[in-house]
């Protein structure tokens, strides 16, 4: 469907009126699960999982049959400033790579079921060197936040978002410290591995861009920080919400994105879970931030969606448990 918003004011306005999960299909999946045949609190988080998978549903007995990933690729002119161990081009690559099922996430979406998108945004414009001025116009953030809210399937039950686009790592880190205090060099990591030297040369452009564009609007800091991929999965993932559709976040930039949305709208993450803790070194500090528990911890720093993807599996295993066992009466087994 057309995105409800043509303004960055609009896109606030969707965000404060986003809908709540169903309280009486959560109340319903709790007594459910109070019934199955195991001890109470037996499957541990997964409980807690396929509760809250329920309430957002809308069904006290869900199933996931539809995930959607979607990957948003995009280029950054920061990389003028020697940010990435890789050159912008490798954007354009890897999105081939994608397009033609060559990369990690293809194997991961597959392996769990999910139709896989992906959307290049304007790879051949990169976003303006935010340490000479605002990354994006409203215009093409807005444009940006736009491709990622109809990019969402309505059908879908479930998204995974994902990126690719060099020098997001840089992005990431300028929004993290824009929004969520601290210095640079609490939120600059390695990215695609470059050396102690080049650590050192991103975290001062990071600070650069911070004390450029210093706002106290999270959406300002989107457009003049960040990325049209990272503003395209911030739209994605409000229009998820818009559908009831629960989301899984993926590593430290997907966690930048949502980030900007937790901060301008409280509550605005409640229908998303954290799919993996990301070997970027500042992503736990970031889901601290944002109260959430990344439900695997690989040393994945891959990007691209690939940690969410693998949580896939485990939703999906939560929620087969809830709606599949048999409570105690349908069984015949004695609940004591």
């Amino acid at each position: 469907m057309p995105a409800p918003f043509t303004t960055l004011d609009e896109f606030r306005t969707v965000l404060a009126q986003a809908p709540a999960p169903d309280a009486v299909a959560t109340a319903g999946a709790q007594d459910r699960n109070s019934q199955l045949t195991k001890p109470p609190g037996a499957l541990g988080r997964l409980e807690d999982l396929a509760i809250w998978y329920a309430g957002w549903r809308g069904t006290p007995q869900p199933q996931i049959n539809t995930p959607q990933v979607i990957v948003f690729a995009g280029n950054h002119g920061v990389c003028a400033q020697g940010v990435s161990a890789f050159p912008p081009e490798v954007t354009v690559q890897m999105v081939a790579n994608f397009q033609h099922g060559g990369a990690a996430i293809n194997q991961l979406s597959k392996a769990f079921g999910a139709r896989m998108d992906v959307h290049a945004l304007s790879l051949e414009t990169p976003t303006a060197d935010f340490t000479q001025g605002p990354a994006m116009t409203e215009a093409e953030v807005i444009d940006a936040l736009q491709t990622g809210w109809t990019a969402v399937d309505p059908q879908s039950d479930l998204l995974v978002t994902g990126e690719m686009g060099i020098g997001n790592t840089t992005s990431a880190a300028a929004i993290a410290t824009a929004i969520l205090g601290g210095e640079a060099a609490d939120w600059t990591g390695r990215g695609t591995g470059v050396d102690d030297a080049g650590l050192a040369h991103k975290t001062e452009v990071v600070a650069q861009g911070v004390a450029l564009h210093a706002t106290d609007d999270p959406l300002e800091v989107l457009r003049c920080l960040g990325g049209r991929e990272l503003a395209a999965m911030a739209g994605a993932i409000a229009a998820a919400r818009q559908h009831r559709t629960p989301v899984i976040l993926d590593g430290f930039i997907c966690t930048a994105a949502a980030a900007v949305l937790a901060k301008t709208q409280e509550g605005a993450l409640d229908h998303t879970v954290a799919g993996h803790l990301s070997a970027e070194g500042a992503h736990q500090k970031m889901l601290d931030a944002l109260g959430k528990e990344p439900l695997l911890n690989l040393g994945l720093r891959l990007g691209e969606g690939s940690g969410a993807a693998l949580a896939i599996g485990v939703l999906k295993g939560a929620v087969a448990c809830h709606s599949g066992m048999a409570t105690f009466a349908e069984a015949g087994v004695s609940d004591g």
